[in-house]
């Protein structure tokens, strides 16, 4: 990846002979020059340089005020300040502006290419650390303002201050699992461990010893002692993804932890004391669960001290434009392609699509957009209808059916949050069939497991 260096400074010899020096040393390392500060704040305007080695005798500007109106620019820029007059009072001026080396010219090769060098990798560090930084702001990330967020975000502040239990439901594709992490991150717990466990994903028989763990010996296969997920989450918050989907028996040893506040590992002898926060999650109706005799109810009490409940996308439909472009700037950084216009026609489709998959079809469309330039947006509901009157029968009949197939599928896999097995049961078919049709219709199960 090639690297960018500005060398500024009135002498047209320094300037030739410098740049010569620094792409001849450097591999890959690309050397503009500008001989007037105008010239200057003009380039880094239009560039991201990652490093400037800048005189202090300039002419129109003095070389300490342009330090100061480049850095206003781009305040992470990595400046090396250079002076045929240099001082001890002059070093300290600049790096009080926020230089961050001090070069006296004549600067010889072995200097010059020693500081370059460390300035360049000082500069990586920074633009990666500022990255890493946007991405874990963007986990903990809700764009938009609609009174519906703005509610949601209250409920999760005035969770994450306590330190009691909290069940977080919701449809999927509305961000339960960003509402998980935000509870951890705003709360007193926030520098213990966030331990995120995907129920269904575990197979019932392992799902005991990863939860209360294990020691060596307990049974055929344990040949060495495991902590376990409660112990590994200890002084911070384990998140149980999908809780409607443990079993009955780990939800009886579930409660008893949550009751006594410790864990008996499979094989040990004496329980455990661990300082573990629980955040269920879950798309399911565990009222109805309870009624059906699929879920405890004194569990259910125990996980629902505090519940709050992902709003859809349909309850915060202003917040479409700005949720669009968010995740349209997101993939565009992802994939290092351009950014497509949010064009009045786009957000016109945008505002009017029913949205059944929420916030993670937004999220999902705009990807497509970014790599694709196409959204492909099906059509749904009447409009669907009204759109194939005038085509000849048997293409009518065809595209209606492809629009049934999407829907009911899409529904299927939503109250399956995506468990392909447990879908193919509820639709009467077999595994590998559904399989085959999801393929065929381009629908990922993944994207519906919350």
């Amino acid at each position: 990846m090639t690297e960018h260096l500005l060398l500024i400074d009135d002498e047209p010899d320094f300037l030739s002979g410098v740049r010569r020096l620094l792409e001849r040393e450097f591999n890959g390392l690309s050397v503009a020059t500008a001989d007037r500060p105008r010239t200057a704040l003009a380039m880094v305007r239009r560039r991201q340089y990652d490093l400037i080695l800048l005189d202090i005798k300039m002419p129109e500007m003095d070389g300490l005020d342009l330090l100061e109106e480049l850095l206003r620019l781009d305040p992470a820029l990595s400046v090396v300040m250079l002076t045929a007059h240099g001082t001890i009072d002059t070093a300290v001026t600049a790096m009080k502006k926020g230089a961050w080396d001090f070069l006296t010219k004549p600067v010889d090769r072995e200097t010059l290419c020693r500081v370059v060098s460390r300035g360049l990798e000082r500069n990586r560090l920074k633009r990666e650390n500022e990255r890493l930084r946007r991405e874990l702001s963007d986990r903990h990330r809700f764009v938009g303002n609609s009174p519906a967020l703005r509610r949601f975000l209250d409920e999760l502040r005035n969770a994450a201050a306590t330190d009691y239990n909290v069940l977080v439901r919701g449809a999927s594709g509305t961000g339960k699992e960003l509402a998980a992490r935000a509870i951890h991150a705003w709360s007193a717990r926030s520098k213990g461990p966030l331990v995120m466990v995907n129920c269904p994903a575990i197979p019932e028989h392992l799902l005991e010893s990863e939860l209360f763990g294990h020691c060596r010996g307990a049974f055929t296969g344990a040949d060495r002692e495991h902590r376990g997920l409660f112990a590994a989450a200890d002084t911070g918050t384990l998140v149980l993804d999908e809780i409607g989907d443990i079993p009955l028996a780990i939800q009886a040893k579930l409660l008893r932890v949550l009751e006594e506040q410790e864990i008996r590992p499979l094989g040990a002898s004496k329980p455990i004391p661990v300082d573990v926060r629980i955040v269920a999650v879950t798309n399911r109706d565990l009222e109805a669960m309870i009624a059906e005799g699929r879920f405890r109810q004194d569990l259910f009490y125990r996980l629902n001290v505090l519940g709050v409940e992902t709003p859809g996308l349909a309850a915060m439909r202003e917040d479409i434009p700005e949720l669009a472009e968010h995740f349209l700037r997101q993939a565009a950084r992802e994939t290092g392609r351009p950014m497509p216009p949010l064009t009045k026609e786009l957000l016109r489709a945008l505002m009017e699509r029913p949205w059944p998959g929420n916030v993670r079809e937004l999220q999902n469309a705009m990807r497509r957009l970014v790599v694709t330039g196409d959204l492909r947006l099906p059509a749904t509901g009447p409009a669907a209808l009204s759109a194939e009157e005038d085509l000849p029968y048997g293409e009518a009949k065809e595209r209606l059916l492809e629009h049934f197939n999407r829907r009911y599928f899409h529904r299927l896999l939503q109250r399956t949050s995506g468990n392909v097995s447990r879908a193919a049961v509820v639709a009467g078919l077999n595994r590998s069939a559904l399989q085959k049709i999801l393929r065929r219709l381009d629908i990922d199960p993944a994207a519906y497991r919350a």
